[in-house]
């Protein structure tokens, strides 16, 4: 179940999911200089990602990720962040920093984050 909550200074939700079989905590804060979105099966903060779509001349959008913090050999959580971003930029310019703290780092489980965040969403 989705909350959004205005109590906190930043507009947040934070719900839970199933994905695989593995309860997945997620929190999205709108922050008004980024979108902050953590997504957790470990209990705490993963590996730590920046994405942003590019400004330029071109009528194709471009896109850049880059991790702060964690593994820097997975592309398959780079790919998360690139989706991610991309549907944030239909709706808004701001940058994304994301956490994920995956047990399973499959497909299947990057498109189920992918899902439950565009679905819940506050661009």
């Amino acid at each position: 179940m989705s909350s959004l909550s205005q109590q906190f200074p930043v507009p947040h939700r934070n719900f839970s999911v199933d994905i695989k079989g593995y309860k997945t905590d997620v929190v999205i804060c709108n922050y008004d200089d980024h979108f902050l979105v953590i997504a957790t099966q470990i209990g705490s903060m993963g590996t730590i990602l920046h994405a942003r779509k590019e400004e330029g001349m071109s009528d194709q959008p471009t896109f850049s990720v880059s991790v702060i913090f964690g593994k820097r050999d997975e592309p398959m959580l780079v790919a998360c962040a690139r989706q991610l971003v991309e549907h944030i930029s239909s709706g808004s310019s701001k940058p994304l920093v994301l956490s994920l703290g995956l047990k399973d780092h499959s497909m299947e489980t990057l498109k189920g984050i992918v899902s439950a965040v565009t679905e819940n969403r506050l661009w």
